[in-house]
């Protein structure tokens, strides 16, 4: 079992940074791949962005060269949020992948608004 704590949400004018982190416990040595997704009122649930142990990284075209994805170690990971838009307003849910299953956060209010 992987365990999952998100932080690091709020709200943030247009133009703005935030850094999201997630905190993992349990069975981490399992992981292998680390991710953000997002979800806003009446939208699809997303895929923000995501990398995998052997550093591949992959974005969404939304959020290219704005967002950057980011582990310390084995039980931390980071999603550091520049330039905000209105449209990034969501609930962002940290994921970790092992051979097994999928793990999710509780998930982080992120509001973007003047």
């Amino acid at each position: 079992q992987v365990q999952l704590v998100e932080s690091g949400g709020g709200l943030v004018q247009p133009g703005g940074s935030l850094r999201l982190s997630c905190a993992a416990s349990g069975s981490i040595f399992s992981i292998n791949g680390w991710g953000w997704y997002r979800q806003a009122p009446g939208n699809q649930f997303e895929l923000v962005a995501r990398i995998v142990r052997g550093g591949d990284i992959d974005y969404a075209d939304s959020v290219k060269g704005r967002f950057t994805i980011s582990r310390d170690d084995a039980k931390n990971t980071y999603l550091q949020m520049n330039s905000l838009k209105p449209e990034d307003t969501a609930v962002y849910y940290c994921n970790a992948v092992t051979p097994i299953r999928s793990y999710w956060g509780q998930g982080t209010q992120v509001t973007v608004s003047s």
